[in-house]
């Protein structure tokens, strides 16, 4: 296990270097530097799966040291991994702006036709509108309020109605029975208002 630990440190320790190389290189070689870097990943990853197996049949006194020290590759491999991803990231990146910048410069402008007016009715129109709206909004809440007022009136004035009939019930001398039928009545018309 150890010469092939030393051998991927090794080479962990060499792709560092070339990370160095990507910065400077020119655009001709930056594909080839960055295909040889990404190469190397990949043959440390399978290299790690080998050192994985490998830990794992290390003696028992020796095998967490081992597996520490896999991880640790692998985790030095990982941030090598991104490293490259986010150098091509920004390398794309700037190379689409190259290519904007080119295709402004390269763009022959013309002078102005002879209509130059902004389109700025329907944005009106649709203003015009959302203000129309909400004041429909505002008079229906405003109907709503006036109804709900008028049946709050209603009510008072049924409930006092109610209890004068009541009274006049039990002046006249009408039975206890008589009287539950007509509150409960009214209890399940009020259900049928709501």
């Amino acid at each position: 296990m150890e010469p092939l630990y030393q051998q991927t440190h090794k080479q962990v320790h060499e792709i560092q270097s070339h990370m160095g190389r990507l910065e400077t290189a020119d655009k001709q070689s930056l594909h080839l530097v960055e295909n040889e870097i990404q190469a190397s990943i990949d043959q440390i990853f399978s290299r790690l799966e080998r050192l994985e197996i490998l830990s794992s049949k290390e003696p028992p006194n020796k095998r967490q040291n081992a597996k520490l020290r896999v991880d640790q590759l692998k985790y030095d491999v990982q941030h090598l991994q991104t490293a490259l991803r986010n150098f091509q990231h920004r390398r794309y990146a700037r190379e689409q702006q190259e290519r904007q910048r080119e295709e402004l410069l390269s763009r022959s402008f013309t002078t102005n036709d002879s209509d130059t007016t902004i389109p700025m009715d329907e944005s009106l129109q649709f203003n015009s509108s959302l203000q129309k709206i909400h004041h429909g909004m505002d008079d229906l809440i405003g109907g709503g309020h006036s109804i709900l007022e008028g049946l709050r009136a209603q009510r008072l004035t049924l409930k006092g109605t109610q209890k004068k009939i009541l009274d006049i019930a039990n002046m006249l001398g009408l039975s206890n029975t008589v009287m539950r039928l007509i509150e409960k009545r009214a209890f399940q018309d009020k259900y049928l208002m709501i």
